[in-house]
Parts: structure tokens; C-alpha cells; sequence
């Protein structure tokens, strides 16, 4: 059959089935380029369509050889027959009008148009696609591999393992920002729980514990009026027993089973004694997540902190790794704390954590080295500053106002200071 005699009508219909073709190569290798690969390996469980298309890319190299054969041999055939439809309408000069229009047409309906639809539907796209390519690949494997074999021969010469298609793990900072970036997907305040829970890797029970001069217990050795005395008023639901000093650590014990003895006048000494359980240890160093995994095979609910020598640094709590995931259970707890001023300042306790003044008043005061605000001070000055003194960290003016027993007990947070260039971040005014 001569080609001269097909009816143009016919060679024009041909051609719009090649330019359909050619817009499912691009658009299809645009959306199954674009999918989300952590979703995809969810939806694969229960669709068919996405188990097809995360198959075809854990060998992305076969994928793309497939889809640029088809779409290359179709825009082939496209040239050709524009060309043959442009000589026979118009000659010499149809042939260079039908290569400009169709430079055009390629790049708006072949191109363009259909990746920009894929690039925004890529799910819609790329499952029904994988239909299609899955059986396409087993029919032009041949082809396929031979041009793979030619391609990832010249890979190999940039360093490029074609053959290494794993799922790369995102980072801690990717997760952080999946979790800011779902925006209205999840709510404002799940995503402060769950940027919490990704924080407490990098957190260690150092940087949240209760500092050892603000560890209270019992010394078993003091009056037994005035025992009896701090049992019945305390706010705990444990107490910790030491003998002597802090660092001569007896136990625990829980104050609900000594109430009833108590209210009956039949606790003593010995009998506290007897009820005392063993204190459990953690290394300072410890991270959030560990530490909370240790409690529950533990099943404990408080942890004394030790330094490398053993000596008693602080004290960390259930409560208080929970707090950092969810905040503060009891708000007045951490308020007492700090008393806002009409002028727009701060009056700070000094063995408030940085951590925690950071996120309560979403501030920006450094928060490596030194633990609490008493701490910042004194590291920041070399020295126990006397009442008066201001400091400027992070151009935070900080105010002492009341020093006692070496550190720094009550101090004045002034709102930051905006400058245009930044000063040294500590000095002494």
C-alpha cells in the first residue's frame, strides 16, 4: 500500500493518537517520579495499584529505560508523519511550518501541560499507570536491559550506583520539618508533641532534671517529730530517705501506705525503715527516649541522676520526660517560677531550666553548657555576681537581684533588644 494514498483525515487521527501517547510517557514518568515514597510504602498495603508502582521504582533505572524507549519512538514517529502531512498540504514550505507548529504543539500537549497534571495528581496518575507498564516491561525487557547495560555503563564513570534504589531515612531535621510542614493535616498541638518527641533523642535527663540543691527528702537521722511532721504535708507521693546526706541515699518510699500508719500512731523509725525501697540510678547523660524505655522495664517512676564519679546530681521523674512531650501538667507548678511585670519584664527563679524558660516564653537563650538561668549567669561571668549586676546574652539584658548561697536565687528578664548589629553575648555592665 502506497503511503500516498492514505486519507489525510486518517494520517491526522494517527497523529493525535501518537500525541495521547506521548502525553501518558511524560505525564506518567513525572507522576510516578513525583510520588511520596514513605506514602507509598502505606498504601501499598491495601492497594494493588501503588504495590505496582513502588515495584517499578526499586529498579528506577528499567523504569526510566522503558518509559524514554516509548516516548522517544513516539515522538519519532510524530516527526515523521507532521513532516509527511506538512509535504503533502504544502510542500517545501508546509514541512517547515508543520516543524514549527509542531515544536509547539509537542511542547504544550506532549509536555508541558500533561507533567504539570501529574506533577499535582500524581497518585491518580501513576497507580493506573503501573497497570500498564508492569507488562510493558516484561514485553520490551529485551530492549530495556540492552539500553541499561549501555546507560549505567556511563553511570558508573560519576560514581553512581544505579543499582541502589533503597528508601533513604530522613533525618532528624527532616522530621521535624514533614511534622511543621502538614500543616491544617495535623493539628497545631499534635505537632508540638510530636516535634517534642523527636527533640527528646537529643535530650539527655541532665538537661531536665531537678538540680541536686532542690532535691528534697527525709534524713532518717532528724527528730522523729519533725519526720512525721514532712510525711504528713508533703506534696510528693514519694519521698526520697537518705541518711546524713544527700550523697548516703537509703531509698524511697511511698507516702500513701505510711498515711494510714500514721493517722493510728503506729509508724516509727523502724518501721519507716522497713518500708524503704532501693533507689534506682541513671548516668546523666542518659537521652529522653532511653530513659523512658528504662522506666517501663523497670517499673519505676523516678530516677536519682549520677555523674561519672556516682556522685547524686539531681533527680528525674516520669512526670517530668511526659512534660516534655505534652508540657507542664500543672501550669501553676512552673508560673511560681516567674513573676511577669507590668513594664514588660520578668522576674526569673534562678534554678529555672533554660530548656523550659525557652519554650514558655519562646525565647532564644543558649542552651548549651549551662542547664538552669543560675548556671548561664555564673558561666557567662567566670564569677558568683553580686545583686545589681546585668548581663546581655543574646541581647537578653539579665538583671541579679538576689544571690544567696553562691548562686544566683531571683533574677530580672528584660524583653531583647533589637539591634542591627550584634554585640558580644555576654557583658557586664
Amino acid at each position: 500500500m502506497n503511503i500516498d494514498s492514505i486519507p489525510l483525515g486518517l494520517l491526522f487521527f494517527i497523529l493525535f493518537i501518537l500525541f495521547l501517547l506521548s502525553a501518558f510517557f511524560s505525564g506518567s514518568e513525572t507522576a510516578l517520579m513525583a510520588l511520596n515514597r514513605y506514602k507509598l510504602k502505606h498504601l501499598a498495603k491495601s492497594k494493588k495499584g501503588a504495590r505496582l508502582a513502588l515495584k517499578l521504582l526499586q529498579k528506577p533505572d528499567r523504569l526510566i529505560g522503558l518509559i524514554l524507549l516509548g516516548n522517544n519512538l513516539v515522538n519519532i514517529l510524530i516527526t515523521q508523519l507532521a513532516t509527511l502531512i506538512g509535504f503533502r498540504l504544502g510542500g517545501s514550505v508546509g514541512v517547515a511550518i508543520a516543524t514549527g507548529a509542531l515544536t509547539f504543539m509537542l511542547l504544550i500537549f506532549a509536555e508541558v501541560t500533561p507533567k504539570t497534571i501529574a506533577a499535582l495528581k500524581s497518585e491518580s496518575i501513576a497507580f493506573p499507570a503501573a497497570y500498564i507498564y508492569t507488562p510493558l516491561l516484561k514485553i520490551a525487557y529485551p530492549m530495556v536491559w540492552l539500553i541499561n547495560l549501555m546507560a549505567n555503563s556511563i553511570v558508573k564513570l560519576f560514581g553512581v550506583d544505579p543499582k541502589d534504589a533503597s528508601l533513604e531515612s530522613l533525618s532528624h531535621e527532616d522530621l521535624k520539618a514533614v511534622v511543621n510542614e502538614a500543616g491544617d493535616l495535623i493539628p497545631s498541638n499534635h505537632q508540638d508533641m510530636l516535634v517534642n518527641v523527636l527533640d527528646m533523642q537529643s535530650t539527655t535527663v541532665e538537661d531536665i532534671m531537678i538540680a541536686r540543691p532542690d532535691v528534697l527528702g527525709i534524713d532518717i537521722d532528724e527528730d522523729w517529730n519533725d519526720i512525721e511532721e514532712e510525711i504528713l504535708h508533703t506534696h510528693f507521693s514519694r519521698l526520697l530517705i537518705y541518711q546524713g546526706q544527700l550523697d548516703n541515699v537509703l531509698g524511697f518510699v511511698n507516702i500513701r501506705s505510711l498515711l494510714p500508719l500514721l493517722h493510728e500512731d503506729r509508724l516509727s523509725r523502724e518501721g519507716l525503715m522497713e518500708t524503704i525501697k532501693p533507689a534506682y540510678f541513671t548516668p546523666a547523660g542518659t537521652v529522653l527516649t532511653q530513659q523512658l524505655i528504662n522506666f517501663q522495664s523497670e517499673k519505676r517512676r523516678i530516677a536519682l541522676v549520677v555523674d561519672e564519679y556516682g556522685d547524686i546530681q539531681g533527680l528525674v521523674t516520669l512526670e517530668g520526660i511526659l512534660e516534655e512531650i505534652v508540657g507542664a501538667f500543672s501550669p501553676t507548678a512552673f508560673d511560681s517560677e516567674l513573676i511577669p511585670q507590668e513594664d514588660g519584664t520578668i522576674w526569673v527563679d534562678g534554678g529555672v531550666h533554660i530548656r523550659e524558660l525557652n519554650r514558655q516564653l519562646a525565647i532564644e537563650l543558649p542552651t548549651e553548657g549551662a542547664k538552669t538561668i543560675n548556671g548561664l549567669v555564673t558561666e557567662h561571668l567566670g564569677s558568683i555576681p553580686g545583686p545589681g549586676v546585668t548581663i546581655l546574652v543574646n541581647n537578653y539584658p539579665l538583671e541579679i537581684r538576689q544571690t544567696r548561697n553562691n548562686a544566683v536565687k531571683t533574677l530580672i528578664l528584660y524583653p531583647q533588644i533589637q539591634r542591627k548589629s550584634q554585640p558580644d553575648e555576654s557583658g557586664e555592665q
